[in-house]
């Protein structure tokens, strides 16, 4: 995830998620499992969704922008879902500017699962779904899936490289 943080605005470029790579061991009722989204979901859940909100830490009354407000666009390629954010909500500037946005993560409804075995847990591949909301996550969360390196630019040009492997939580 890329980050310029600039006087009024923050740009954010960078995946939501890869396709076909398996999420963290996460909890359900009847135990763990790990999921994975397939090549081509994302491109129909925006098929079927063109105003995807982008949200603070999965929180609707934190509402950064959406894709029809223009402020947010998603695309999905070879490597996943990948987006681009202008944000101008001050304490999201602030978050950036003291490093604390994390990664994103993704809210949706599956449509479509197939479900077997990944290293002797129970796995399930998202083959379709509705996808509601990606969200921007800072210190307070852990995002599902792992992510690579968080880079934050300032508009003087100052970058800090985060490798989010080696946080801690408040």
């Amino acid at each position: 995830m890329k980050i310029t943080v600039r006087n009024d605005a923050v740009m954010i470029d960078g995946y939501v998620n890869a396709i076909e790579r398996y999420s963290k061991p996460l909890p359900s009722r009847s135990g763990v499992f790990v999921e994975r989204i397939a090549k081509g979901a994302f491109t129909k859940a925006l098929e079927r969704n063109e105003d995807v909100k982008l949200l603070l830490d999965h929180d609707y009354n934190r509402e950064l922008g959406s894709m029809k407000r223009g402020n947010l666009e998603l695309t999905e390629d070879t490597i996943g879902l990948k987006a681009h954010a202008e944000i101008t909500d001050a304490e999201v500037i602030e978050q950036a500017r003291r490093g604390d946005l994390i990664g994103w993560s993704f809210g949706f409804s599956d449509i479509d699962v197939t479900n077997s075995t990944e290293n002797g847990l129970p796995a399930r591949t998202v083959n379709d779904m509705d996808l509601c909301e990606v969200s921007l996550i800072n210190r307070k969360m852990v995002p599902a899936y792992d992510g690579t390196l968080v880079n934050v630019r300032s508009i003087n040009g100052e970058k800090k490289t985060v490798n989010y492997s080696e946080r801690t939580e408040d």
